[in-house]
C-alpha cells in the first residue's frame, strides 16, 4: 500500500490532467504576453512612426514588469494563499492588454506593457508554487517538466501564432487577443483550481515573514547558483527572441509567415529537450544534465558566430541555433527542480525570485544585441556565448555539482 507523502500523490489521473492543462495555460500567459507581438515589430515601427530601438524597449519594459510582478506576487501568495493573487494579477493583465491595444503612441505602449508584464507574472509564479505545494521528489520533476515544456515552448510558439494572427489582424488586434486569453485563463483558474496552500501552512515557524523566506533562499548556495544559471539560459534564448524579428525578416528577407515557420521548427528542439531531460533525471542528477547543456549552449553559440563570420548564410545560423534551443529545453526542468526541491515552505517566494532573475537578466542583457546593430548574427551569437560562459562558471564554482544530493524517489 502506497502512503501519501505529498497532497498531489492522492490526486487521480484525471485531476492531475486538469491541473496540468490549467496551470500550463497560466504558465503560457507570460511568454505569450512577451513574444506574441514579435512578428509585428516592423508593422509597429511604421504605424507609430518610431525607431527599432524604441520598439525593442517595449519588449524590455515587459520583461522588467514581469520580473517586478513576480517579486510581488510570489511572497504575497505565500502569505495569503495562491488563488487570490492569481486572479487579481491576471485581471490587471487583461486591463493592461486593452490599454496597449488602444495606445495612441509608443510612450503609452511602453507604460501599458510594463503593467501587462506585472499582471502576467502571476501565472508563472503561482503555477510553479502550486506544483511545489502538491508534489516532491521525482513526481515534482515530472510535473515541473510539464510546466517547463509550456514555459519553454510558449516563447517559441508565440511568434508562430502571432504571425498567423497578422494575416487577419493588425498589431492592435494581437493585444485584443491577449486580453481575451487573459479572461479565459482567469475564468479557468477561478472554476478549476482549488487553494493548494492551506492557512496553517502560511505562517510556519521560521518562515512567517517575507524576510525569513528570503533569508532561507539567499542562504542556499545551490538556489543562488541555479537562479543565475537559469537567468543566463533564458537571457541567451531571449537574445535570439528579441533580435530574430529584425534579423530574419529585414536582413534575410523572410515574411511574417516564413518567420513563424522558423519558430515552429525551433519549437521541436524545446519539446525534445524538456521531455528527454525529465526522463533522464530518473537516472542522472539534474546538475549533471546542466553540465552538458551549458557546454552545448556555448559550442552552439560560438558556431553561430564563426559560421556567420564566414558567410555560411541562413543555414549556418539555423542549425547551431536549433541545438542551442534544444540545450535550453534540457535545462528548463533541471533549473526549476534544483531551485525548488528544498524550498517547499517558501515555494511562492522561490518561484518568484527564480522568475524575476530570469526575466530581469533577460531584460537587461537582450538589448545589448541591438546596441551593436542587427546587420548579421554575430552580435546575437556573441551575447548567447557570453551567457553560456557565465552559466558554466556558476555551475562549477557556485553550485558545485558533486555536492548536490540525489533527488528523493
Amino acid at each position: 500500500m502506497t502512503s501519501v507523502v505529498y497532497p498531489g500523490d492522492a490526486l487521480s489521473r484525471r485531476q492531475r490532467l486538469v491541473y496540468i492543462l490549467v496551470l500550463g495555460a497560466l504558465t503560457a500567459l507570460g511568454p505569450f504576453t512577451i513574444d506574441l507581438y514579435l512578428p509585428a515589430f516592423p508593422q509597429l515601427e511604421d504605424d507609430l512612426f518610431t525607431t527599432t530601438a524604441a520598439i525593442q524597449l517595449t519588449l524590455t519594459a515587459t520583461t522588467v514588469g514581469f520580473a517586478v510582478g513576480q517579486l510581488i506576487v510570489g511572497p504575497w501568495s505565500d502569505k495569503v494563499g495562491r488563488r487570490m493573487p492569481l486572479i487579481i494579477a491576471t485581471a490587471v493583465h487583461v486591463v493592461a492588454s486593452f490599454g496597449v491595444a488602444l495606445a495612441p503612441d509608443i510612450f503609452w505602449v511602453g507604460i501599458f506593457r510594463v503593467l501587462e508584464g506585472v499582471g502576467a507574472a502571476s501565472g508563472v509564479v503561482v503555477a510553479t508554487a502550486m506544483v511545489r505545494d502538491l508534489f516532491g521528489g521525482l513526481p515534482l520533476v515530472r510535473m515541473l517538466s510539464r510546466l517547463a515544456l509550456v514555459s519553454g515552448l510558449a516563447p517559441i510558439l508565440a511568434p508562430v501564432i502571432g504571425s498567423q494572427l497578422l494575416l487577419v489582424l493588425d498589431w492592435r488586434g494581437i493585444f485584443y487577443f491577449l486580453a481575451a486569453y487573459g479572461i479565459l485563463v482567469t475564468i479557468a483558474a477561478a472554476f478549476f483550481i482549488v487553494e493548494t496552500l492551506p492557512p496553517e501552512r502560511r505562517a510556519e515557524q521560521g518562515h512567517a515573514t517575507v524576510g525569513d523566506r528570503y533569508r532561507a533562499l539567499f542562504g542556499d548556495r545551490v538556489f543562488i547558483g541555479v537562479a543565475i544559471i537559469a537567468g543566463m539560459t533564458f537571457s541567451g534564448l531571449f537574445a535570439y527572441l528579441s533580435s530574430s524579428s529584425f534579423l530574419f525578416q529585414e536582413v534575410y528577407g523572410l515574411d511574417p509567415q516564413e518567420y513563424g515557420l522558423l519558430f515552429a521548427v525551433n519549437s521541436v528542439g524545446v519539446v525534445l529537450g524538456v521531455q528527454i531531460s525529465s526522463r533522464l533525471a530518473k537516472f542522472v542528477g539534474p546538475q549533471w544534465i546542466l553540465a552538458g547543456t551549458t557546454a552545448t549552449m556555448l559550442v552552439s553559440a560560438l558556431t553561430i558566430v564563426v559560421l556567420d563570420s564566414l558567410n555560411f548564410g541562413l543555414v549556418g545560423i539555423l542549425i547551431p541555433l536549433w541545438f542551442f534551443i534544444l540545450a535550453c529545453g534540457f535545462s528548463f526542468p533541471c533549473n526549476q527542480v534544483l531551485a525548488l526541491v528544498n524550498h517547499g515552505k517558501e515555494a511562492g517566494t522561490a518561484a518568484s525570485l527564480l522568475g524575476a532573475v530570469n526575466f530581469g537578466l533577460a531584460g537587461l542583457i537582450s538589448p545589448i544585441v541591438g546596441l551593436f546593430g542587427i546587420h548579421n548574427a554575430v552580435p546575437m551569437g556573441g551575447v548567447m556565448a557570453a551567457t553560456a560562459v557565465v552559466a558554466i562558471l556558476v555551475l562549477w564554482f557556485v553550485v558545485r555539482p558533486r555536492t548536490v544530493p540525489a533527488l528523493a524517489r
